[in-house]
């Protein structure tokens, strides 16, 4: 009978603080986007690979993520959270003009290495997010244009 009442004092506790996670939320809003600064807008993509990049690559690292139900959810909300800051850190497409054309070159090799290794995007992302699997010419495709966009005849030490 005590470890009963033990247990329900646990799952009591447990809920509470369920609870009171919920009322720290996650910042939702999307800085103001000025488009000729985003990747998109600047490279002009064949529009299938635009839309890979978008269903992709977008919700990650640029500012207009879409964000799903389940973002209402702590501790999911931060986890989420932390994801997105991560990816948006180490690339971000909506601020893409603000790169020096040296870094820019080296983001592009960076993501069609990514994606022809299979490491983006993310298979955490693709469980709940069907439409960002990438099928093998998918990948092909996408890598490929990643690396036909890098300008190696404009780079200098100084970029």
């Amino acid at each position: 009978m005590k470890k009963r009442k033990n247990l329900k004092r646990v799952l009591v506790v447990l809920l509470l603080v369920f609870v009171v996670m919920q009322f720290f939320r996650i910042d939702k809003s999307h800085p103001k986007l000025k488009k000729r600064q985003d990747f998109i807008v600047m490279t002009k993509p064949p529009a299938d690979v635009e839309k890979l990049l978008r269903s992709a690559c977008y919700d990650c690292h640029s500012f207009e993520t879409e964000y799903p139900w389940y973002s209402n959810v702590a501790p999911v909300s931060w986890f989420l959270q932390d994801h997105i800051d991560e990816g948006r850190e180490h690339l971000n497409f909506s601020v893409w003009g603000t790169y020096k054309k040296k870094k820019q070159n080296h983001k592009l090799h960076e993501c069609a290495e990514e994606v022809e290794e299979k490491e983006m995007p993310l298979d955490s992302y693709t469980w709940t997010h069907g439409d960002a699997k990438l099928s093998s010419n998918d990948q092909k495709k996408l890598a490929e244009w990643f690396e036909g966009e890098m300008d190696v005849k404009n780079i200098s030490d100084e970029d």
